[in-house]
């Protein structure tokens, strides 16, 4: 194996430009590391069942315990509500869907369904992303665009279709005469997935709230969904995306029932540019659609 030290600085630059664009978060360490077993024992730590002040003297906090691996018998209870306002990795559970809930149902305006996102803790996927991701735009034109989860340019640039495929994305708006500012754009999961891997079923159902409750408070005329996952997420079905778009469906959402289309996403269509006919064909159906007045 070559070792870096055997590279030369513009092979050392390329090799880390190869590994970022693949969405490699972390680098190797010189001694090997258990990540799992660090998470399972950061996750015990912060679920104790009192602060580590109030254990009886002679006993080491429950931190302690879990640095030095011993066995879970020897440390304190589990509670099932994780710790207030602790920044360790928190893993989903039964009570993660319930207050993400809470705190999606609790907000009256875009900008404090932000604040709580950002606020919440409950979610592991927040804990690897530098940004988190709900609506933007004016959305004067009563469009909502949704895609899956944020890449590695929306992460950096904190914003839903950046890079490349936000490039795209903006010249198919423009060609149903429309912009990001007339439009309210937004991804169904609001932090990126480490390594832009897919997210689990329970930390998609740990974000259904947030993504329903933004379409709630948008109440858009017509919703306009990008890619397989994004599609499957509101219609229920597993297809792929070719079998899911092209049709409409209403989709529901704290009792606003909206039509939505579901169409190619933006990176799809630049690993596939011939794919680009059928998505200009969903465009035009939805133009024709928002030019009617009863959307029906």
């Amino acid at each position: 194996m070559i070792q870096a030290r055997d590279m030369t600085p513009a092979e050392l630059a390329a090799l880390l430009a190869f590994h970022a664009e693949a969405g490699v978060d972390w680098l190797v360490e010189d001694d090997p590391v258990d990540r799992i077993a660090a998470f399972t024992a950061e996750k015990a730590a912060r679920q104790v069942a009192r602060p580590a002040a109030d254990a009886p003297s002679g006993n080491p906090p429950a931190r302690t315990l879990a640095a030095r691996g011993a066995p879970q018998s020897e440390r304190q209870p589990a509670r099932a509500q994780p710790a207030q306002g602790s920044a360790l990795p928190a893993i989903p559970d039964e009570n993660a869907i319930a207050e993400a809930r809470f705190a999606a149902e609790s907000a009256r305006s875009l900008a404090e369904l932000k604040t709580a996102i950002e606020g919440f803790t409950s979610c592991n996927l927040k804990t690897s992303a530098r940004s988190t991701i709900t609506a933007q735009g004016a959305g004067t034109s009563g469009i909502m665009v949704i895609g899956p989860m944020p890449n590695a340019d929306d992460d950096r640039e904190g914003m839903a279709f950046s890079g490349r495929a936000g490039l795209l994305l903006d010249r198919m708006l423009s060609a149903i005469g429309q912009t990001r500012e007339s439009v309210v754009i937004s991804t169904v999961i609001p932090w990126r997935p480490p390594g832009d891997r897919m997210p689990s079923g329970p930390e998609t159902a740990i974000c259904r709230p947030f993504i329903e409750r933004q379409i709630a408070l948008v109440e858009p005329r017509l919703v306009l969904v990008l890619g397989n996952f994004a599609a499957r997420f509101f219609f229920g079905e597993t297809g792929t995306i070719h079998a899911l778009r092209g049709k409409w469906r209403d989709i529901g959402a704290g009792g606003h029932t909206v039509p939505a289309l579901a169409t190619l996403h933006p990176q799809e269509l630049l690993a596939a540019p011939a794919s680009k006919a059928l998505a200009w064909m969903d465009l035009l159906a939805f133009s024709e659609r928002l030019q009617t007045p009863s959307n029906g």
